[in-house]
């Protein structure tokens, strides 16, 4: 079966790399899982996230994903090779990879077929043998994919022509097996093939171009280690528009064809932000930078403005027509991600003001140096976040304090311009200089990995040279809000049981 799914796919030359078959028992489909006597042994655990128990998985840690994309127009489904390179931390007499929605045709483990059984949100796989700990593990999963198929969640987004990808926070399992945690990130190779009419993209840079019978195969490597949820694959009809950037990174934009001349401008702005994100947090991390604004204006099928995907953030095309004082903190917002959040990634969920904290503040700082004013008609940054600061108690209230977030309110305006709020009474504290040399330390101790709010108080006490935890402590775990540094005059309104303040717009999220 699956050397005529190759055939069928083009994904012949994935397909010869993995090794991937299906394993049947008598014909009649996929062995389901291990035996009794092996489900009730010890199970590799989750890594126990705070907001997502669920997500992710133990026993192993991700190296490298090897994936492979076939747009089937005609059905507007997906066939595709998954291949992940992990090394094992513990004996693995069987072991699992999350997985949502995908048909899987077959698994092979280190090149011998393996068993599998879907449950729950979880591909469980029973190789041939024990993996012992530290030993490589290789798994290849060929599978197949509908991006319009109504699931719980899902990280496809459905176009016309074709889909792109946004599987923040816990949906990058709904498009590929892997181990959906941002604390185990790895590197990426994805081969992209479509109808020659349409361009197959994503994130990192084009390696090699191949057409075959009215199909084309593009090929695409992430220099760098990346979350799961992170990862951006796209087809449609799209133009790529690249230029240079002396002494900065690749410009790559994709553009829908149709509305390239109306995204122009906006696009143009980009190197400007760049140079002042620069200014403000050092060298972009990343080898490109570029935005997607996919082809759909649809709600349904794209529920936020912009998302963060390494090196080529996602974007509703329609918000981009608007004028810059509109949209420019929303750009700053999530180009600043590619710092925070790519790649210094989230240790767990409840870490996610660290990303979209950092993400508002220099959103903000951005807007009002160019006295763009808010949502509220506000002109600086003291005065927006006194507007926060006032309906501090009441978020902390209705959506738990800034970094013990509930899963409901994972992506309220507590993360976002809460955590913004965090980080100026820091500054306040410590005052700009220091503050600065902050977040400088924070983004090269931890480039390309993760890290959590721990890990911020400890490297904002040394960088300082004083005892921050206690402060710190206090504004990001706190049922109440703390004393502004510096602003005796700033108060906090009353909090209303069982009511919801209004909040105050974020500068760019995955919610919007």
């Amino acid at each position: 079966m699956i050397a005529l799914l190759a055939a069928r796919t083009g994904l012949a030359a994935a397909l010869a790399v993995t090794g991937v078959t299906a394993v049947h028992q008598g014909g009649a489909g996929p062995v389901l899982g291990p035996a009794p006597d092996l489900l009730r042994a010890a199970a590799p655990a989750t890594p126990g996230d705070p907001v997502f128990p669920g997500l992710g998985n133990a026993g192993y840690d991700a190296l490298g994903y090897h994936l492979a994309f076939d747009y089937r127009e005609d059905t507007r489904t997906v066939d595709a090779v998954a291949e992940m390179t992990a090394r094992s931390t513990a004996d693995l007499p069987w072991f699992e990879l999350d997985a949502l929605g995908l048909s899987v045709h077959g698994v092979r483990v280190n090149g011998r077929p393996a068993a599998f059984s879907l449950h729950d949100e979880k591909l469980r796989i029973t190789p041939a043998a024990t993996v012992r700990r530290g030993s490589g593990l290789t798994v290849g999963v060929t599978y197949s994919a509908d991006p319009r198929a109504p699931l719980p969640h899902s990280g496809w987004v459905p176009t016309a022509d074709g889909f792109a990808l946004a599987g923040q926070p816990n949906s990058a399992h709904t498009v590929f097996p892997c181990n959906d945690h941002p604390s185990d990130k790895a590197r990426y190779t994805v081969r992209v093939t479509a109808p020659s009419r349409l361009l197959g993209v994503a994130g990192g840079t084009l390696t090699d171009t191949a057409e075959h019978g009215g199909r084309t195969t593009r090929g695409y490597v992430m220099r760098d280690p990346m979350a799961a949820e992170l990862l951006q694959v796209a087809v449609g009809d799209y133009l790529v528009r690249e230029r240079p950037l002396p002494g900065g990174p690749r410009l790559r934009d994709v553009v829908p064809v149709g509305r390239a001349t109306a995204l122009r401008p906006a696009l143009d702005l980009t190197a400007a932000q760049l140079a002042w994100a620069e200014r403000h947090l050092g060298a972009f991390p990343f080898e490109a930078y570029g935005l997607l604004p996919v082809d759909t204006d649809d709600p349904a099928a794209f529920g936020f403005t912009g998302l963060e995907t390494q090196t080529l953030t996602l974007y509703k095309p329609g918000f981009l027509t608007h004028p810059e004082p509109r949209i420019g903190a929303h750009m700053m917002h999530e180009l600043v991600h590619a710092w925070f959040g790519d790649s210094v990634s989230p240790r767990t969920w409840a870490d996610l003001w660290l990303n979209e904290g950092h993400a508002d503040y220099y959103g903000m700082l951005y807007r009002y140096e160019r006295g763009w004013p808010d949502g509220l008609g506000l002109t600086s940054l003291e005065a927006g976040l006194r507007q926060v600061y006032a309906q501090g108690d009441q978020w902390r209230l209705d959506s738990g304090p800034v970094a013990a977030p509930t899963r409901a309110g994972l992506f309220d305006s507590q993360r976002y311009a809460g955590g913004a709020l965090v980080l100026f009474a820091l500054r306040e504290k410590v005052g700009a200089a220091v503050f600065d040399r902050i977040e400088r330390a924070f983004l090269a101790r931890y480039r390309h990995g993760v890290a959590g709010t721990g890990d911020f108080i400890a490297t904002a006490g040394e960088v300082a040279g004083q005892d921050l935890s206690g402060f710190l402590t206090e504004w990001l775990y706190g049922t109440r809000t703390p004393p502004m540094p510096g602003h005796p005059d700033w108060t906090v309104t009353a909090p209303v049981p069982g009511g919801r303040s209004p909040r105050s717009a974020p500068q760019g999220s995955a919610t919007l």
